[in-house]
Formats: C-alpha cells, sequence, structure tokens
C-alpha cells in the first residue's frame, strides 16, 4: 500500500480509528458543556458555552499544526521516513494503534506515587485498577503463578529496571558478571574499560564480565564458570543486546549457584519471542527477570520487573521511592495493552515469523558472499561482519542511512573501538511487524549488499583522493595515516558516480518499503 502525505491529526492522535477498529461506537454524542478556550499565546483556558452535539471523531483533530507548526513538521518528517524506509534495527518496532491510544491519553496527567492501593495523592482508584490489570496481564502472559511470583510494571525503561534490581538485591561495591559489551552484552551490565567506567552500574558495583568464544562467536560457559569461581559475584546476569543465540539458563543457574550468586535474567530483547513460545523460557531458573517492552513485545517504551515473591517488597522499594517519582501511567496503560495483544494466537505467530525472517535474512547475506557472527542466528537479530575492505560498520551505517534503510553499527569479538566497529546489527521485529516474509527479506538482503558495495566503492575511491592529497604535500592529509570517515563522507556525497548509484537504490528501496502496511496509523 503506498501513502501520501497524512494529516497531522492523523499522525499524533489515534482516539477514533482504534475504537472503530474494537467495536465501540465513536459518534457518541456529549452533553452540552464548559469547553475550555485556549489561547496560544497566554495558554490560559477560558470557559465558554457550547450547546451543539460534538463528535468524538471531529473533536479529536490535532491542534499542534496549528500552535507548533515547527514541532508539527518535524513529526510529519519522521512519520514519513518511518513508512518510507527499511527499519532494521533490532530494538524498534512499530506499537499498534491501541497502545499509542493509551500513549496518549488522559492518563499523563495523572501523578501516583507509590504501588497499588498505597499512593501518596489522591485520586488514584482508577490508576490503582489499571496498574493491577496489566500487572496481571504480564504474569499471564508468561504463565506465572502469582503465588510465586511478582512484577512491578513502573520502570520507565529496562535500564532503570536493571538498576533498580541491583539496587534492591545488592549493597555497593558487590560484585556483579555479565556479558561483556564487545561480545554482545548490555551496557548496564557492568561495562567499564580500562580507562572508564562507561555504566554507572561498574561505577557503584564491581564488575567482571564473560564473554563468547572468539572463534565461534558463542557464549563459552566453561569459561564463564571459571571466572565466576575466581570473581564470586552476588549476582550473574543473562541476557544481551546482541547475541544472536538462545541461552542456556539451566547452565547459568547451576553456576550461579555453586558460588552463592543470584541468577538474573535481562530478557529486554527476547521477551516477544520468550512470551511466543519460540524461546525457552528463563522463570524456570532466573530468581528475577526485567524486561523493557518496546521491542520484540511491541509495546510502548518501558519497563518491567518479574521476581520471586521473596524478592518483590525489596524490588518495589528500590523502584519507589529509591530511584524513580511518580509511575508514567500511560505508558502502563499501553503496556497492558500491548501484553493482551501479545497473548493471542497472532502475536504467537508474528513471533515466529520474526525468527523466520532473521534467518531468511541471514540466509540471504550470506548466500551474497557476507559473513554473519556465529554463522547465523537464532532469535531476531544478527551481527553481520563488514571488516575488510577498508570499511567498517560505522562506514557501512551511513551509507545505509542515506538510501533509508536503518541500521545500527555494532562491536563483534576482536573490536577495539564502539566507535569504529567491525560490525552491523540487523533485526527484523519492525518490519515482520509491516507484514515482510522470508521472499521479501532476502530483497532486503539485496539492497543490504548493494549498499554495502557501495561503501566498499567509497571507501576505494576515498582512500585514492586522500594519498593523492599526501603527494601532493597536502599538510592535513600528511597528518594521518590513512583516509578516515570525514574523508569517506566527503567521498560518498559528491562523487558522481556514487551519488547515482545511492540515488538509484534509495529511491528502489522506497518504493518496495511504501508497499507495506505501518501499524499505528491511519
Amino acid at each position: 500500500m503506498k501513502y501520501g502525505s497524512a494529516t497531522l491529526a492523523s499522525i499524533i492522535l489515534l482516539h477514533t480509528q482504534p475504537l472503530l477498529s474494537t467495536g465501540f461506537n465513536v459518534q457518541a454524542k456529549i452533553v452540552p458543556q464548559k469547553k475550555a478556550s485556549w489561547s496560544a499565546s497566554n495558554m490560559v483556558a477560558s470557559p465558554i458555552e457550547s450547546t451543539s452535539e460534538v463528535n468524538v471523531a471531529s473533536s479529536s483533530q490535532s491542534q499542534l499544526e496549528s500552535f507548533d507548526p515547527e514541532l508539527a513538521s518535524l513529526i510529519v518528517k519522521e512519520d514519513n521516513r518511518q513508512k518510507t524506509g527499511l527499519e532494521l534495527i533490532a530494538s524498534e518496532n512499530f506499537a499498534s494503534s491501541a497502545v499509542r491510544e493509551a500513549l496518549g491519553s488522559c492518563l499523563t496527567n495523572k501523578y501516583s506515587e507509590g504501588n497499588v492501593g498505597k499512593r501518596y495523592y489522591g485520586g488514584n482508584e482508577y490508576i490503582d485498577e489499571i496498574e493491577s490489570l496489566c500487572m496481571k496481564r504480564a504474569l499471564d502472559l508468561f504463565d506465572l503463578s502469582p503465588e510465586e511470583w511478582g512484577v512491578n510494571v513502573q520502570p520507565y525503561s529496562g535500564s532503570p529496571a536493571n538498576f533498580a534490581v541491583y539496587t534492591a538485591l545488592l549493597q555497593p561495591h558487590d560484585r556483579i558478571m555479565g556479558l561483556d559489551l564487545p561480545s554482545g552484552g548490555h551496557l548496564t551490565h557492568g561495562f567499564q574499560t580500562a580507562k572508564r567506567k562507561v555504566s554507572a552500574t561498574s561505577v557503584y558495583f564491581e564488575s567482571m564480565p564473560y564473554i563468547v568464544d572468539q572463534e565461534t562467536g558463542l557464549i563459552d560457559y566453561d569459561d564463564m564458570e571459571k571466572r565466576a569461581k575466581m570473581f564470586l559475584p552476588k549476582l550473574l546476569i543473562a541476557g544481551a543486546s546482541a547475541y544472536p543465540r538462545e541461552w542456556d539458563y539451566k547452565r547459568m543457574r547451576e553456576i550461579a549457584d555453586s558460588v552463592g550468586a543470584l541468577f538474573m535474567v535481562d530478557m529486554a530483547h527476547t521477551s516477544g519471542l520468550i512470551a511466543g513460545k519460540c524461546l525457552k523460557s528463563p522463570f524456570e531458573y532466573a530468581h528475577v527477570v526485567t524486561s523493557t517492552t518496546h521491542k520484540t513485545l511491541r509495546g510502548p517504551r518501558s519497563g518491567m520487573i518479574f521476581g520471586r515473591k521473596e524478592f518483590m517488597e525489596q524490588i518495589d522499594t528500590a523502584v519507589f521511592p529509591s530511584l524513580q517519582g511518580g509511575p508514567h501511567n500511560h505508558q502502563i496503560a499501553g503496556l497492558a495493552v500491548a501484553l493482551k495483544e501479545a497473548n493471542s494466537a497472532e502475536f504467537k505467530q508474528y513471533a515466529q515469523n520474526v525468527i523466520s525472517n532473521a534467518q531468511a535474512l541471514s540466509n540471504g547475506l550470506i548466500k551474497r558472499g557476507h559473513k554473519i557472527a556465529t554463522g547465523g542466528t537464532e532469535n531476531h537479530l544478527l551481527l553481520w561482519d563488514v571488516r575488510g575492505n577498508g570499511i567498517n560498520g560505522n562506514k557501512v551505517e551511513k551509507v545505509l542511512d542515506m538510501v533509508s534503510i536503518t541500521t545500527n553499527k555494532n562491536s563483534l569479538p576482536g573490536d577495539i573501538s564502539a566507535v569504529n566497529p567491525g560490525g552491523v546489527r540487523l533485526g527484523t521485529p519492525a518490519l515482520t511487524s509491516r507484514g515482510l516474509d522470508e521472499t521479501d527479506f532476502d530483497t532486503v538482503a539485496e539492497f543490504l549488499d548493494r549498499g554495502y558495495k557501495i561503501a566498499v566503492l567509497g571507501q576505494k575511491l576515498a582512500q585514492e583522493e586522500f594519498e593523492a592529497r599526501q603527494e601532493a604535500g597536502d599538510t592535513e592529509a600528511l597528518k594521518k595515516k590513512k583516509a578516515i570517515l570525514k574523508d569517506f563522507l566527503g567521498t560518498v556525497t559528491t562523487n558522481e558516480e556514487i551519488v547515482s548509484k545511492i540515488n538509484d537504490l534509495k529511491e528502489e528501496v522506497e518504493a518496495f518499503a511504501t508497499k507495506f502496511d505501518m501499524p499505528g496509523t491511519n
């Protein structure tokens, strides 16, 4: 399906379509009442009489375009970018109209510090019901008994959720062990360098990472056990932001038990696939499980913490009042919607499609001569090794951006720079939400291959121009050993041959992308 220029109202406010799709009557009449008239100059409401019958559909029109056209224009541009491009960032997805309706609701107005039934403000009777419903749906989705497990749905996102667990279960400078960042781990699992404690986790707690095998790219559980017995962590963490294979939760729990550690699983990337019964569940083995809600789970940008009952009081206290103030009730409501969506046969099929599409994309790149870390994938993402030919993940990412394909550079085992890593991370959740299948992802692999070849050509020409400048005695060129990113970008944005190739590929990508529906829009 092709999209024309959308009105801002259909982009920003989606109050009517979700109601239509769920059978609600949006033609309800509103009784005469005092209506606020807002002045853009002073933002003071003055009551005026309204005696007309108001149609809900027409009353929800956006006023942002007239009040703040500058911002409105930027939102329209971003909406168009999402529709006309190919979104391959593994941690992104497209939320449904119903989720977005909850996010834009009146719930953003309410302050509700505390927990259900224990608020520091009045007027929270419906907020309590909403949060209770969200918690129940979270436990139900992952087949957890409320007698054994609890859940906190107030974390603003995944990183605060992780830090809340550390605050609840550890003392300052206790030891933790998670997957190293260059091996695919996450910053919040304790990453640091020889020069800097990059994550706040490494500032307040002592960390030692475990790693993947440098040859296979797979987690080395034997080495993990040796490190754990040497380091004696209080908390062992499973989970990653760029690991394409399944986890051995049973082995990790055994390692944790052997050194007296608690076992935490961060399933931020895979929670939707676990909910869809496509990956192993960590709940049989973990003491605590955290997750974001906007990746494969396809909800709003927020977080959850599941804990065995004996840890929930500490966890709840860590979330509030230790680390957060009032919960974002619109996010909690959006999450409740997403959890209901995920507890369906349709979502289970979606989760299966995400994995099969990732495998199709991996195979499509491999058959075109590219190298994929670990040789493939068992989840929603793959790591594309682009090292060689003088380029890196950063340069490939830049070229792909120019042709409306969104990816992110990513470290590979052995990389020494996160700024100029050797890999590109690719994910299929978002485009699977738009309806792409395995055949379509082979087409996407073809686009990626062509983008890569443009980057290689750009690097070759940039290096030739750089060497010519050196031979001519250019002082700036003489200070460097080879062409850098600035030189590369200069070439790919000015060389006529490359600009022509970029424009041709961009046109093809956008023509392909706009054939597919965009979730969450009219």
